[in-house]
């Protein structure tokens, strides 16, 4: 709470540094590069090393202030956070002045490498000259890591003084939020003594500055003050123009959607508290330009504006979810009444917060007595705390399908006992002397709960926002889409695109407000910002999002330029010398190919990562290929120039070899090719480089399909022709352009062969459509009388003479006694007895 009140009694908004230091972190991500080109030799090595030497010495007696310093202001916060800033940018600078000396290190280990190793004894004396460059290598080196040693020492005691700081604040934090205080009638008879004494210091200071302003300084006090109406009047009207589909009721709907009302009560939050703080922000900074504000005035000014800017914002926010006059634009589900009953009781907890942060504030100022400020804390908690354990027994929940008008409910169970309990314990906490604590707890309930319920909403339309279809659903992707004529899918980007921004400033504004809240320093949050931009450590791994980010511009830079740089070798160049098609076909490539790559290099360098490490990895895969993995190597290779060329895609028709269907999966190693029985075939990715591979679907859908027809012999080719003709140029499916074609291939004394050739936009409808029109041709040779076979042969009567007739008959005759059957065998015969033959 004492932090808290330090930082605003330094300046108005705190968050006007914080927005300033992100426009400046790029130039101090490269701070240890001045530092290195500072220290790098100025005429020769030893002038160098005499440099690093000096700033060594001189970090070290900074070294040195800084702890004592420590030692003295061990009981200032906000000392406490410079001080930890200072070491830690020293620190930096140490380790640079150690990082200047290793290209010089590098130098002299190569030529020492050069030199070789001392003649052994009783070898041939080297010259005099390289036995003096010897010892000279060999001094310097000594010499260098020396320096590095004691830079390394003394980036530990920096280290260490640095987690002293932390540990020291921590303290010192712990203390003033358990301080128990003695709660007597003594303490409030001091403290009503220590009222009256601050309202008439109050009294006489405000009319001594307001009968100064008014009679010195009216023009300044009403410029300032029209300026900041002007600033903020501005900021109003600008982002209610652009986001008036967000945050107006006007044209209300009877139901509005869920993402309408996320986006209102988001906007309507954020945009009227941010031109409230641009008032707040200008009218001090006014003020105190024009000298209006006097050093006694100024910090009670900035927190006025402060409180004033985060009762409304409470406000704002309680009215966006709650919405009291209309259920319909209601987040939660809880009755009218009970929704009135909610923001009233929120409004007064902002209030009473305000108020006491407030106070609290003019008796820092005036210079009371703490015992003034610990009464009011005690009862701004205590009040606080009942009006939690009031929030408890109100009846404002609602069923799944209840009109807004219906009468409420109580609330869960766990959410009736958090109230109870946390209220209560405020209150208990206050009683019991530990007013610290309990002031604390209610500020975080009021102003960090009501910036993560902001955060919350942010994050809900964010995602609604960036939902399929979402953004093409709002009112600013409809007049987008009407005003540029935009598809769906440039919609749905735009939509992820400000789903991306809505988070990023929610990440941006928002998590800095509550370290605040939470006893953090600005300091604090300028000193994190930059080592998430720069120092990132994974183990002995450092990452700097600067330098990625600087990697990627420039190989996208060097992109840019390859292309250009293709088209202009190409369009003059090579145009103009009349080679062949292929040879510039090879030379775009090639340079294409040089470009990517010298922009990969740069990107790779820009990004911080170590080309040494790839050459490591490229000796190990070479390493490993010599023992037997040139197969797996080759389908690797093979895989990222499939995903780079591009061939083929993800749901493409290919024929390979024997294997034809589509797709469905490229990785590294292998390709999934789904055939038309549903049989899923792995192709390694080099048969697919090296062999020959038909792609359907490359470039588009659009194929040529093939219909074989065979009519007999005996009819009229040119009116078959004619009548296919009419028939496939009135089937749907088939293009017009280019038209079909029926050519007629071949003829024999049985059949006229015809080919139908036609075009479809889509080939993989070609068995369909084939199959219609062979149904459709059918009917129509059969309605114009074509024979599409042999006609059936005539009937040819038989004669036969009388004596072949009885011939036939009697051979007819024998042929049936031959098959007739056997008698049956009599009743009474032996067994033994044979039938008749």
């Amino acid at each position: 709470m004492i932090a808290m009140r330090r930082s605003f009694s330094e300046g108005p908004l705190p968050i006007l540094r914080l927005l300033s230091m992100f426009f400046v972190v790029l130039l101090l991500a490269v701070s240890p590069v001045s530092a290195q080109t500072a220290a790098a030799p100025a005429a020769d090595a030893t002038t160098q090393l005499q440099q690093a030497s000096a700033d060594l010495d001189k970090a070290g007696q900074q070294l040195a202030s800084i702890r004592e310093r420590v030692e003295k202001f061990k009981d200032d916060d906000t000392r406490l956070v410079d001080l930890k800033v200072e070491v830690e940018a020293l620190n930096r600078s140490i380790i640079a002045i150690s990082v200047a000396t290793r290209p010089r290190l590098e130098a002299i280990k190569a030529r020492q490498t050069e030199l070789g190793d001392p003649p052994a004894e009783g070898a041939p004396a080297e010259a005099d000259v390289v036995v003096a460059e010897r010892k000279k290598l060999a001094a310097e080196r000594n010499e260098i890591n020396a320096l590095t040693g004691e830079a390394e020492n003394l980036s530990i005691e920096a280290t260490k003084l640095s987690n002293r700081v932390t540990e020291i604040r921590r303290q010192l934090f712990t203390d003033a939020i358990l301080k128990r205080t003695e709660i007597s009638s003594t303490l409030f008879t001091e403290a009503s003594g220590a009222l009256a004494d601050e309202t008439q210091t109050l009294r006489r200071t405000a009319t001594a500055w307001t009968q100064f302003v008014w009679k010195y300084k009216r023009m300044q006090l009403l410029g300032a003050v029209t300026l900041s109406l002007l600033a903020a009047l501005i900021l109003l009207s600008g982002s209610y123009r652009l986001f008036s589909p967000y945050i107006t009721r006007a044209a209300r709907q009877e139901k509005p959607h869920y993402i309408t009302r996320l986006s209102v009560a988001f906007w309507s939050t954020v945009l009227p508290t941010t031109a409230a703080g641009a008032f707040a922000g200008a009218s001090y900074f006014f003020l105190d330009a024009f000298k209006v504000l006097r050093s006694d005035i100024a910090p009670l000014v900035a927190v006025a504006l402060g409180v004033t800017v985060a009762i409304y914002f409470v406000a704002q926010l309680a009215n966006a979810v709650l919405s009291p006059g209309d259920g319909h634009w209601r987040l939660v589900r809880v009755s009218d009444r009970g929704a009135r009953l909610l923001w009233l009781l929120i409004f007064g907890m902002a209030i009473v917060n305000g108020a006491d942060f407030f106070l609290g504030t003019i008796s820092e100022v005036l210079g009371s007595p703490v015992v003034l400020t610990v009464v009011k804390s005690f009862f701004a908690s205590i009040v606080i705390g009942a009006l939690l354990v009031v929030t408890a027994f109100i009846k404002p929940v609602l069923r799944q399908g209840e009109m807004p008008g219906s009468q409420g409910r109580p609330w869960p169970r766990s959410i009736f006992v958090f109230l109870i309990l946390i209220g209560l314990g405020l209150i208990f906490s206050a009683l019991l002397g530990y007013v610290g604590m309990a002031r604390f707890v209610a500020t975080q309930i009021v102003v960090t709960g009501a910036v993560v319920v902001t955060m919350y909403i942010g994050f809900l339309s964010g995602r609604a926002v960036s939902g399929p279809n979402a953004f093409a659903e709002t009112a600013v992707g409809k007049r987008m889409e009407e005003r540029f004529g935009l598809s769906q899918v440039a919609l749905d980007q735009i939509g992820l695109a400000a789903g991306l921004a809505i988070y990023l400033l929610l990440f941006v504004f928002f998590v800095p407000l509550i370290l605040l809240q939470w006893g953090f320093q600005v300091a604090d949050i300028e000193s994190w910002t930059y080592r998430i931009f720069t120092e990132i450590r994974i183990g002995t791994i450092t990452i700097s999002l600067i330098g990625i980010l600087a990697g990627i511009l420039l190989f996208v830079i060097g992109l840019v330029v390859t292309r250009w740089f293709q088209k202009w070798v190409d369009g003059n160049v090579l145009a103009r010398s009349q080679v062949d098609a292929g040879v510039r076909n090879s030379v775009r490539t090639a340079v294409g190919y040089a470009g990517v790559a010298l922009a990969g290099l740069i990107g790779i360098s820009a990004a911080g990562i170590n080309l040494s490490s790839l050459a490591l990895v490229a000796g190990a895969l070479s390493l490993g290929i010599g023992f037997g993995l040139q197969n797996i190597v080759s389908n690797f290779v093979s895989g990222l120039i499939l995903l780079a060329e591009r061939p083929f895609k993800v749901g493409d028709w290919v024929v390979a070899g024997t294997t034809e269907g589509f797709v469905r999966r490229i990785s590294v190693r292998a390709t999934e090719i789904e055939t038309f029985q549903r049989q899923t075939v792995i192709v390694p990715n080099s048969v697919l480089i090296n062999g020959q591979v038909g792609n359907w679907t490359h470039r588009n859908k659009l194929g040529r399909v093939e219909v074989a027809i065979s009519v007999h012999g005996g009819n009229d080719p040119h009116r078959v022709q004619a009548v296919l003709t009419e028939v496939v140029r009135a089937q749907q499916g088939l293009l017009r352009n280019p038209e079909p074609v029926v050519v007629f291939q071949a003829f024999s004394a049985a059949t006229l062969d015809f080919e139908i050739r036609a075009f479809l936009a889509d080939i993989l409808n070609g068995t369909g459509v084939k199959s219609e029109l062979r149904a459709a041709i059918l009917e129509r040779l059969r309605a114009e009388g074509i024979a599409i076979g042999a006609p059936a042969a005539p009937e040819v009567p038989v004669k036969i003479s009388k004596e072949g007739a009885e011939l036939i008959s009697a051979l007819l005759d024998q042929a049936t006694e031959k098959v007739r059957p056997a008698p049956a065998r009599r009743r009474g015969k032996p067994d033994g007895e044979a039938p008749p033959a």
